[in-house]
Parts: structure tokens; C-alpha cells; sequence
């Protein structure tokens, strides 16, 4: 089975490959016995400065994407300061690597593209099961 990463800058391939990296970063492991999805965020971020440091840099990405979309400079906003947020959180010890499980600026910020691509450009839409 081949793997394919959407290359191009059109809609609907930036819908899937955002996709794709907030699955990784947010939900690609299952953790036993409490049956919650983790991340390489959650992971990653286990890795004092180093580890905050580059999730940070994948959740930027993903503003980058949005913009490149052209979504509003307030949803860009708002997305930035999800990253921010999670950032300034997971620079906590301890207290920072629990809150990776419950505040999944990824996703939020997915969300956010969702919404923004099924209105401005619905054919990108995909039936998620």
C-alpha cells in the first residue's frame, strides 16, 4: 500500500494534509485502558524546550496553511493564539504535558479550516466516517 502526501496548493489538498499532520499530532496513538487518543504533540512535548519548541512549529505551520487558503486575518488571529496558548501551557512542567491531552490547538485549529473551507469552497467536503 502506497502513502501519498497531497502536494498541492489547492483546497482541497491543503484540507487533507492539514488533516493528515493534526491526526499525527493530535490523535495517532491510542493510550490502553483509558482508551484516549494521543499524539506526537502530547509526546514530542515530553522533551523539555526541544519538544515544545518543534510542535510549536507544526502548529504554525498550519496557520500558514490557513493563510495561504486566505482565511480572515481574525480566524488567522484566533488560530495563533490556540498555538500561543499551547505553547505558553506546555512550557509548564508537568502541569503542561497533562494539559497536551486536553487542549488540542491542532484541532482546533482544524476546526477552524473546516468551517472555513466548507463554506468557501464546499467541493473539498469529504464524508468522514
Amino acid at each position: 500500500m502506497s502513502f501519498s502526501l497531497p502536494t498541492g496548493t489547492d483546497p482541497a489538498s491543503v484540507r487533507a494534509r492539514v488533516g493528515m499532520l493534526e491526526r499525527l499530532l493530535e490523535r495517532s496513538f491510542t493510550v490502553p485502558g483509558v482508551n484516549m487518543p494521543v499524539g506526537l504533540d502530547a509526546i514530542i512535548g515530553l522533551v523539555p524546550v526541544l519538544g515544545d519548541l518543534l510542535t510549536t512549529a507544526m502548529g504554525a505551520y498550519v496557520v500558514w496553511e490557513a493563510r495561504n487558503l486566505g482565511l480572515p486575518k481574525w480566524k488567522l488571529a484566533r488560530m495563533g493564539a490556540n498555538v500561543l496558548f499551547d505553547t505558553a501551557i506546555g512550557a509548564i512542567p508537568v502541569v503542561g504535558d497533562t494539559a497536551d491531552f486536553v487542549f488540542r490547538s491542532n484541532s482546533r485549529n482544524l476546526r477552524i479550516i473546516r468551517r472555513h473551507l466548507d463554506k468557501h469552497h464546499p467541493q473539498t467536503r469529504v464524508i468522514e466516517g
